[in-house]
């Protein structure tokens, strides 16, 4: 009886060998699809859908981009970490998801919940604001809010997205009391309502801004991060403005369920880091104010650890965590 259990379970384990490789040369066998947590017209569905055309003749399958928003871009998140782990439904996710889970304590861990596939690119956030604001620099802007501070208010894209850190960060650099107003599924409504001046500053990335600020609709006071954006040559960086330590982009990257096989990961990170080089490609991106990066999901895995405990460091630091 023991040589038939051990004859048994040798052969169990020589079937299951032979299964699981076999899914991953078939792959892909049927359409890729791509979710996105916000809107179309948005940097993650731009990202997504230039590179989409690019993996579909990689891997010899149609990539479909589905936009669902909601609740930060959480919605979409926690909707693929719930997916078949086949490869064949992926997340475009953004620093709203190493922000987000901690800001409201849902304990969503993105590098256990998905599988890293690669990081794709970063854009800036610029801070503007509407052109009433009497100041014309960043060191007026900060004196103007700490003499009236019931007179401002920081637009964002919701509660827990880079936005809303990036005003925090603002508050407690300046040491103001900017209220933040919040904007469920995305930005859209907010520039609009920034435009018409019923909120007066925002934090949003330099595509969506840089055409209002071109026309002077909006004033635009720094870039927030370590270099200058090339839609906005003109506008200084928070350090150069006088603000030093002030660096919140936000990056963009392509995550399956987790437990997709090693190898289906690795063929769709080897598709997408390929359309990252193709030059229409970077061209586009950057007209965009996309930075390509690119990357293993080894070192996307450590990019995720690393920027989470960042700003679990600053939300402790500033309460935005309880």
């Amino acid at each position: 009886m023991r040589w038939l259990f051990r004859i048994a379970a040798i052969a169990v384990t020589l079937v299951a060998g032979t299964v699981a490789p076999a899914r991953s040369e078939t792959y892909p066998s049927g359409p890729i699809r791509i979710v996105v947590g916000f809107g179309p017209g948005s940097s993650a569905d731009i990202l997504a859908r230039l590179i989409s055309k690019d993996m579909e003749a990689k891997l010899g399958q149609p990539v479909v981009i589905e936009n669902r928003a909601g609740n930060s871009s959480m919605v979409a998140a926690e909707a693929v970490a719930r997916a078949k782990p086949d490869g064949y439904t992926l997340f475009m996710a953004t620093v709203a998801q190493t922000i987000n889970p901690i800001q409201t304590g849902s304990g969503f861990d993105l590098a256990k919940k998905l599988a890293p596939v690669a990081l794709l690119g970063n854009v800036p956030n610029v801070l503007v604001g509407h052109p009433s604001i009497p100041a014309s620099n960043l060191k007026e802007l900060v004196a103007f809010a700490r003499d009236h501070p019931d007179k401002l208010t920081f637009g964002t894209s919701g509660n827990g997205t880079a936005s809303h850190i990036a005003a925090a960060l603002f508050n407690q650099k300046a040491g103001t009391k900017i209220l933040t107003v919040h904007y469920q599924g995305g930005s859209n409504q907010g520039v609009t309502d920034l435009l018409t001046g019923r909120v007066t500053l925002m934090f949003n990335v330099a595509v969506t801004l840089a055409p209002h600020v071109n026309a002077g609709k909006l004033r635009a006071f720094a870039v927030g991060q370590s270099k200058r954006t090339p839609s906005m040559p003109d506008v200084p960086t928070m350090d150069e403005a006088g603000m030093p330590g002030f660096d919140i982009g936000v990056w963009m990257g392509l995550l399956a369920p987790a437990g997709t096989p090693s190898e289906i990961v690795d063929r769709l990170s080897a598709a997408a880091n390929d359309a990252l080089k193709i030059e229409t490609i970077v061209s586009a991106l950057k007209a965009q104010s996309i930075d390509p990066i690119g990357g293993t999901p080894a070192a996307f895995t450590q990019f995720i650890a690393k920027d989470a405990a960042k700003w679990s460091a600053f939300m402790t630091t500033t309460g935005l965590n309880k």
